[in-house]
């Protein structure tokens, strides 16, 4: 998910250097949401896993 994330920030930075202000923002805002979700998983991820480290 961390390589959409830097895929839609390429075409975001690509964008606004062209001069195409809308394809930016657009590209712009999902990387910031995929990168949101990216973050809320990975914290899961880590509490469940420390979770389950911690009962053994």
């Amino acid at each position: 998910m961390l390589r959409w994330v830097v895929t839609f920030l390429v075409v975001a930075i690509i964008a606004a250097i062209f001069g195409f202000s809308g394809i930016a923002a657009g590209a712009a805002s999902i990387a910031k949401i995929l990168f949101f979700i990216f973050l809320v998983l990975f914290v899961i991820s880590l509490i469940f896993g420390g979770i389950k480290g911690f009962k053994k």
